[in-house]
């Protein structure tokens, strides 16, 4: 199974990288963060930052620091002749990393400067209001929160993630300079 981790910042274009690899590429992509925000909706919780941090660390503890990783693996599996492999995103802890690399993976950090982000977020209506609607600061102090563990190993460290990544994507132009670089970097 060829299989690539995708992590980054909020707004560096993880989700845009990974629907460029199944589009272009025949990649299945599957988003971690969905199912979070499926499991908040499930239990008729707000679909929250904060939320999303919660539902994950107590899944983390429940199964394992790569349940995540896991849950979208077992996704995968009954479409993956269909496939040329899996992209998965938003890795936040390091324990997905690590379950990623064990499992033969690649690891992509994606980022950008912190005003293209947060400027990408606000002018995408990507239809996630309750998360998106923040000013600047607000936008910082939550990515803060994600960048550095708050608790125990089944919090986010998105900081020890983006030391475990295989290949750093600087993502601060349009699409098809994000394709060039990706097909340089990851070969595809």
């Amino acid at each position: 199974m060829k299989l690539i981790g995708i992590s980054g910042t909020n707004g560096s274009g993880k989700d845009t990288l990974a629907g460029l690899l199944a589009e272009k590429y025949g990649f299945l992509f599957i988003t971690v963060t969905e199912m979070l925000r499926a499991e908040c909706r499930r239990r008729g919780i707000e679909v929250s930052r904060e939320n999303l941090r919660m539902v994950s660390a107590e899944w983390r503890r429940e199964s394992g620091v790569a349940v995540l990783i896991d849950k979208a693996i077992e996704t995968f599996k009954p479409e993956e002749q269909q496939h040329v492999g899996l992209v998965i995103a938003s890795l936040r802890n390091p324990g997905e990393a690590v379950r990623v690399h064990e499992l033969g993976g690649t690891v992509v950090w994606v980022d950008a400067d912190s005003r293209i982000r947060y400027e990408r977020i606000h002018n995408s209506h990507r239809g996630r209001d309750e998360e998106d609607n923040k000013t600047y600061e607000e936008f910082l102090a939550e990515e803060e929160a994600e960048m550095h563990t708050t608790g125990d190993a089944a919090t986010l460290n998105m900081t020890a993630v983006h030391e475990l990544s295989d290949i750093t994507i600087m993502n601060e132009s349009d699409l098809e300079a994000l394709q060039k670089i990706t097909e340089t970097l990851l070969g595809v």
